[in-house]
């Protein structure tokens, strides 16, 4: 099983998805192959979510599809933690779902704190002018692309360009 404390490397290069877990709904973000920036993509209504099937069959179809479809090289999964820094029981069960997620693609997870991305994602959509409903109905797919450009930006990327330039 992975954890966020051995997760795997993803490569540098390549379609990355970016996900705001939750055990309603998902939110999906994608980045461009050279993983410079990110975009949202759409919100998920999960079908049933359970500690024992953290992911249902026709969710686990759509997410290998999805995949499949937009050639995708690993998984960014929202870590909600405590603002201590401490795990919680979201954080167990965003572990569950890329745990399944991971076995279900054939794709390599890692987890990204999401602490505050909410709180930033509502401020993205309260800047624009959208209607509170549209806005409601666009706070996951935004959290989303906050946890995965916060993962570009992370030291992650600054390390491994480094190393890249170090090998020039």
């Amino acid at each position: 099983m992975l954890t966020p404390d051995n997760q795997p490397t993803l490569p540098q290069t390549g379609r990355l998805a970016g996900i705001d877990f939750g055990t309603a709904r998902i939110g999906i973000a994608l980045c461009d192959p050279s993983q410079k920036w990110s975009s949202p993509l759409e919100t998920r209504n999960c079908t049933a979510w359970t500690p024992e099937v953290p992911l249902a069959a026709a969710d686990a179809e759509f997410f290998s599809q999805l995949a499949r479809n937009e050639h995708l090289v690993g998984w960014v999964v929202g870590l909600p933690l405590h603002a201590s820094g401490d795990a919680s029981e979201k954080s167990e069960q965003a572990v569950s779902f890329g745990n399944a997620l991971s076995q279900a693609t054939d794709l390599p997870v890692n987890w990204m704190d999401e602490r505050f991305t909410t709180a930033a994602a509502r401020e993205i959509l309260n800047a624009g002018n959208l209607s509170p409903k549209k806005r409601k109905a666009a706070l996951d797919k935004i959290a989303a692309q906050v946890i995965l450009q916060s993962f570009l930006d992370s030291d992650r990327s600054r390390h491994h360009s480094e190393q890249d330039h170090a090998l020039e």
